[in-house]
């Protein structure tokens, strides 16, 4: 038997009343044993149209047997039941069962992402979590729903935006430090510019990024701090242009330049696909990015070079993923929460890292 957790919401009708019905046709479910229900809270909107109602959100606990799409269309059936919009997303409805966790199953496909892609952040998901199964493990980061829920209620928490250059990490961070109130702190300029430089001049870069992160003396203003940039990254930058009998200096080196900053409580990081990457290198090297400072950080290119270039950024993204995902006994300063927003659509990118930063306050 499989231990799962659902959440569970509603702000549409009755909504005491839809939350119980929807837990009772659940327990009634073939394979589906209740555990445990959590108390329901209040909770403000996060996300979607202005002026929804106020929701209220729980969690449960079940023990089951049935494979997790057959789960997850037993979820969708007690939705139907209760008669479950779907027109908006994160829109009103009448209730909403999410699978959260599927014993420490990571599944990600067009049907189902698991553990669910945004509850790492959401405070109305992790408290009654934690209420009903606090030593759970969450996969992703071999933590517990308990260290999820700690990590954002950190004094002052740091949200660092993750992204290649010309992702938009900047934009981003600026729509998520102004609607949050936040501080924002930018990467500095540095020798070596965004994405290269000689050994020296990536550990130059180091040391500049990580003046602003020294955690003696880090602040704790309750608004926390965004940052468009991760100084874990660096390392993955670095691996195209140190040199491999230069690599072990260059490491202990990072490592003791990186060993007093904080690290990020949430990474937001801003995925491109490949055909959105050649686009923006394309916009930069046009006659209308001399208007516009938009993905400022991507070079100009010639026609020819394009496709070497955008090869090279896809390669880099694809480091920064595995950098982010990476055990807590190889990386202890990987964040224990990382919050994947597909970044094509820049202002859809930049309203989805908001709802990410909102929903942990």
């Amino acid at each position: 038997m499989a231990r799962c957790l659902i959440g569970c919401g509603s702000n549409l009708g009755q909504r005491r009343e839809q939350l119980d019905r929807a837990l009772e046709l659940l327990g009634f479910m073939p394979g589906v044993e209740l555990v445990a229900v959590s108390r329901f809270r209040e909770t403000r909107p996060v996300g979607g149209p202005a002026d929804q109602a106020a929701y209220l959100n729980g969690a449960c606990l079940i023990e089951t047997d049935l494979p997790p799409r057959d789960l997850l269309g037993a979820l969708f059936a007690v939705e139907n039941t209760l008669h479950r919009r779907r027109d908006d997303r994160w829109g009103e409805r009448t209730i909403d069962l999410d699978l959260l966790l599927y014993d420490d199953l990571v599944v990600e496909s067009a049907e189902l992402t698991l553990p669910h892609p945004r509850m790492a952040t959401r405070r109305f998901v992790l408290e009654p979590c934690a209420e009903i199964a606090a030593e759970l493990p969450y996969p992703l980061s071999a933590c517990t729903i308990r260290d999820l829920l700690d990590n954002i209620s950190a004094p002052h928490p740091l949200v660092a935006v993750v992204g290649v250059p010309g992702s938009g990490a900047a934009e981003v961070a600026a729509a998520v430090a102004d609607a949050t109130l936040a501080r924002l702190i930018r990467a500095p300029a540095a020798p070596g510019g965004a994405s290269g430089g000689t050994t020296a001049e990536m550990l130059a870069r180091v040391a500049t990024l990580r003046r602003p992160l020294l955690a003696d003396g880090w602040t704790d203003d309750p608004h926390g701090t965004v940052t468009d940039y991760w100084l874990d990254a660096l390392p993955a930058i670095a691996v195209e242009h140190v040199a491999e009998q230069q690599w072990p200096a260059f490491a202990a080196e990072y490592e003791r330049l990186a060993r007093d900053v904080v690290t990020p409580h949430v990474a937001i990081f801003l995925r491109l696909s490949p055909a959105e990457i050649r686009a923006r290198l394309a916009f930069r090297s046009g006659p209308a990015a001399i208007h516009s400072d938009v993905f400022a950080d991507l070079p100009t290119v010639a026609p020819a070079d394009r496709g070497g270039v955008a090869v090279g950024l896809e390669q880099l993204q694809a480091r920064f993923e595995r950098r982010l995902r990476c055990p807590a006994d190889r990386c202890p300063r990987a964040p224990k929460a990382v919050i994947t927003i597909a970044a094509d659509d820049l202002a859809t990118a930049a309203a989805e890292a908001t709802a990410a930063v909102e929903a942990m306050l």
